[in-house]
């Protein structure tokens, strides 16, 4: 019998700190941290939006954001925030806040908060204060914001510690240092990731280490098709799988009088081009989601002559592996076909070298309920859960962060249409965020990695310091930071006040 129930104390043991997280950040954390965390929020607002807009103007291609991570740098040690650099082929940064353990082998508990750092080959119109300093590169995409929202985060984390919410030092903590169960090491990773837009620098960087022991990982999209404060999420497959081609058909080109003569590629790649759609019309369930695009057509630069190949490409996306692996084995399958039936030949690349294929971004249920849980609590009266919401067919490289651990992927709607701002797409010359939701998403980044830790930890954090109503007070010191900086700490990229 004492076998039976020593075997059911070690499930329990086991099974109990999993069905906790499963069921939220309900362990403890009330409403009174969240409106604590939302509250403090307000002191970094003016600050992350100024952060925005020095990274705003410098906007870089994937794998060279020497200067953002540079400016990023610059910020982790003003907040005294341990990182290594230098990764993801020189711009990824992976940083931590974390708090030691008591002695024994008790691990670690990894929160992974994550944003992504490169711009578009976009040309910024003329007439912005904060215009981009790099002609012919914008962050269209918002991940400007994105990295502002994860300072602004690592700022009040950081602070978080220092009131002693994390630190082994604070009175619950005490009675657990004081027993025999050892307390596992708290981390915050905060992982800046290059080369998002095509160049799947989230995989490099997660083969280096960034989802290393992780019990979770997080992170945020600002979305102009969402009202501003909405934050949309759903559990599974959140954004498609997506993978680039490049078609090649080949001809034999002569003189437009004599068709006869030719193999008209031209001729052949129209066929081609309606035919592919029907890998979605014909072959994909109606219940199913796919998008075959083709993008690009070169051909011929002669009015009488008819060339010898016609090259084409696009994307096509789908929500899961195995849909996309169809859609790729009969694109393939079709193209060669098409072409040979009109006496040419094509070739299909995948381009996985210069553009890899992004798996679809699938949510972990328990990370998603979390999320939407924290953005419908009383206590955060700026924020309004969508849950669950709809789904995106674009690609996102934050799929590796969760093919390798629970992860959840939220949208935030920046869109405020009475103010005018976030009414153009991602990826437009006109894309312009509301700029009041970034203290909100440092703030949900927060909130999300503290409900983790405390859900995970045993004895969970320390909410009495709450009690003390003792504040953040950090506006004085992030002030202190943007008049302390130069220009030529990082070129023309920083506007000192």
């Amino acid at each position: 019998m004492k076998p039976l129930l020593l075997i059911f104390y070690v499930a329990f043991l086991v099974l109990c700190p999993l069905l906790v997280f499963s069921q939220g950040f309900l362990n403890g954390i009330d409403d009174k941290l969240l409106k604590h965390i939302f509250d403090a929020s307000k002191d970094i607002d003016s600050w992350v939006v100024a952060l925005r807009r020095d990274l705003h103007t410098i906007p870089e291609p994937g794998f060279k954001e020497h200067q953002t991570a540079a400016y990023i740098r610059n910020v982790l040690d003003f907040l005294e925030v341990n990182y290594t650099s230098g990764l993801a082929h020189g711009t990824g940064i992976l940083a931590e806040v974390s708090i030691p353990g008591t002695s024994g082998d008790a691990g670690e508990v990894v929160v992974v908060l994550r944003a992504d750092m490169d711009a578009l080959p976009v040309l910024e119109p003329s007439g912005i204060l904060f215009r981009s300093n790099n002609e012919g590169w914008m962050h269209a995409c918002g991940h400007d914001g994105h990295v502002a929202m994860l300072l602004g985060a690592a700022a009040l984390l950081k602070h978080y510690e220092q009131l002693h919410l994390l630190s082994p030092s604070s009175s619950s903590l005490s009675s657990v240092l004081s027993s025999p169960t050892p307390r596992p090491r708290m981390v915050v990773r905060l992982a800046f990731q290059p080369a998002e837009e095509g160049g799947a620098g989230g995989d490099v960087l997660v083969q280096q280490g960034a989802m290393a022991n992780a019990a979770a990982a997080f992170g945020i999209h600002l979305m102009p098709h969402l009202p501003s404060g909405i934050v949309g999420v759903r559990d599974g497959t959140i954004m498609a799988g997506a993978i680039s081609f490049h078609i090649t058909v080949k001809g034999r080109g002569g003189h437009a009088a004599m068709p006869h003569t030719n193999r008209d590629p031209i001729v052949a790649t129209a066929h081609l081009i309606t035919a592919l759609q029907t890998l979605v019309s014909r072959e994909t369930s109606p219940l199913g989601s796919a998008v075959l695009s083709v993008t690009f057509i070169h051909g011929g630069d002669a009015y009488n002559v008819i060339p010898a190949q016609v090259v084409i490409g696009g994307t096509i996306r789908a929500l899961s592996r195995p849909q996309l692996s169809h859609l790729q084995r009969r694109l393939t399958e079709q193209t060669q076909l098409v072409a040979r039936a009109l006496g040419c030949e094509a070739q299909v690349d995948w381009r996985e070298d210069e553009q890899p294929y992004y798996p679809p971004t699938v949510n972990d249920p328990h990370m998603a309920r979390l999320v939407a849980e924290i953005a419908s609590s009383e206590a955060v009266t700026a924020l309004a859960a969508e849950y669950p919401t709809e789904p995106l067919m674009a690609g996102e490289d934050f799929a590796f962060f969760c093919e390798a651990g629970p992860c959840a992927l939220a949208f935030l709607g920046i869109r405020d249409e009475e103010r005018g701002v976030g009414i153009a797409p991602l990826h437009s010359p006109l894309y312009i965020m509301d700029e009041t939701m970034l203290r909100q998403g440092a703030a949900l980044h927060t909130a999300v990695a503290l409900a983790v830790l405390h859900a995970r930890v045993p004895g969970g954090l320390d909410l009495t310091v709450l009690d003390s109503g003792a504040s953040l007070g950090v506006a004085e010191k992030l002030a202190s930071f943007r008049s302390s900086f130069h220009r030529d700490s990082l070129g023309s990229c920083v506007r000192t006040e």
